[in-house]
């Protein structure tokens, strides 16, 4: 058994976004003493999905109840608005609308509100003279309002929990990507790119895109592989058009919210997200294409399984990734104002959805535990919102790993554990 010198760590986490942050936050705050190392391939915090998204903090009202989504998110939304109270972090508690713009659409609305009151939350139900007191150019035949969504600076989170973590004694490396891992029977020792060895007791990863890459250096299969798809926005010249929040009802199938309208804590209003396949993880724009990961995709059977089961609903997509005009008509069901020069061109966002080998888009957050080690494979939206719930929760199970190897974790001070 190695002395306890000889690690470099208690806990190494492999991932510096939100997710991967608040799993060091919530080590810090729950075992004080624990000695907690990040490392980040990027020369900052929150440069992938954490920070590319449209900054909304979901409610919980789409995820099925019993699930870690409903579960975290629910509990997660009330937490990240008093994080974000106590630390001065731009945010806003506007609620939002979910409109069916056809009668077609009123047996998933009113599903949606059965679901919504099972999760405990605040919502109501409108008529068309309702949606126009809130949003005056919106256009619907019914509509729910769900008070406890807003939206934040996620980014700013981010940055908080690792100012957080620094301030705690932990340690964040940027610039060090993870090229190696090997596990031991004392735990596990990771390579950077640039030859240094990190030896912990037991690791975490939180590498969202490269999730699935970093469980199989860790001799783990994950069973699922990260499928990477695009959103592309748009930011609306016209911001006076849109109140809040402003969302379709969305198809049950799929994990996607569709285009939506999102006003943002800048006062920006940002119009999207298409959903289309990226041809590469950190693919933010059509022309950027890395043919192995590429061909990873494409390897994978479920990529093909997708395709085949969902092909109508991925063409629509690609249809309004490729002509704007398409794209102007999906908003317009929405918002019928909207023309298409008032849609700038925005940053993408692309989303790391895990896709089991029979085609199935993992709709939860997937944990798995291995030997010394944490795999968090799929935690894309709503992930930022649930970041502190899901951070303890990954965090316990780090600290149990821990445990395994012998370790005692240092003393804790009463009213210090979360």
């Amino acid at each position: 058994m190695m002395t306890h010198a000889a690690y470099d760590c208690d806990v190494l986490v492999i991932g510096g976004g939100i997710v991967g942050l608040s799993t060091a936050y919530a080590i810090t705050r729950t075992a004080p003493g624990t000695r907690v190392t990040v490392l980040e391939k990027e020369w900052g915090p929150a440069r992938h999905q954490t920070g590319r998204n449209s900054g909304v903090i979901h409610s919980g009202i789409y995820y099925p109840p019993g699930s870690l989504k409903a579960r975290y998110a629910v509990r997660g939304a009330a937490e990240l608005v008093d994080f974000c109270a106590e630390h001065g972090i731009a945010h806003a508690v506007t609620g939002k609308l979910i409109v069916a713009t056809s009668r077609g659409e009123l047996p998933r609305l009113h599903a949606l509100v059965q679901r919504g009151r099972a999760h405990g939350l605040p919502v109501r139900e409108f008529g068309p003279a309702q949606i126009a007191e809130y949003e005056p150019e919106v256009r619907g035949v019914a509509a729910i309002r769900v008070g406890t969504t807003g939206v934040c600076d996620f980014t700013a989170v981010a940055v908080r929990f690792a100012a957080e973590v620094s301030a705690s004694g932990g340690q964040i490396r940027y610039g060090a990507e993870v090229v190696a891992v090997d596990r031991r029977p004392w735990g596990v020792a990771v390579r950077t790119s640039d030859g240094q060895v990190v030896r912990a007791r037991v690791l975490v990863n939180c590498a969202g895109l490269h999730s699935d890459r970093v469980a199989r250096l860790a001799g783990d299969d994950p069973g699922a592989r990260i499928v990477p798809f695009r959103g592309e926005y748009y930011e609306l010249a016209r911001p006076e058009l849109v109140r809040g929040l402003v969302y379709p009802v969305p198809d049950p199938a799929f994990p996607f919210l569709g285009v939506h309208l999102t006003r943002g804590v800048d006062g920006t209003v940002h119009v999207g997200p298409n959903a289309v396949p990226a041809l590469a993880r950190e693919g933010y724009g059509p022309t950027v294409v890395h043919p192995r990961e590429l061909a990873a995709t494409l390897a994978w059977p479920g990529s093909w399984r997708i395709a085949r089961r969902h092909w109508r609903y991925g063409a629509g997509e690609v249809h309004r990734s490729l002509s704007k005009s398409a794209f102007t008509r999906a908003v317009q069901r929405l918002l019928p104002e909207v023309t298409e020069a008032d849609l700038r061109p925005s940053p993408a966002g692309v989303r790391a959805q895990a896709v089991l080998r029979d085609g199935t888009l993992v709709d939860d957050f997937l944990i798995r535990d291995a030997p010394h080690t944490v795999h968090v494979l799929n935690a894309p939206s709503p992930a930022a919102t649930a970041s502190l719930p899901i951070g303890r929760e990954v965090a316990r199970r780090a600290l149990q790993r821990a445990r395994a190897t012998g370790w005692t974790p240092p003393a804790v001070e009463s009213g210090h554990c979360v």
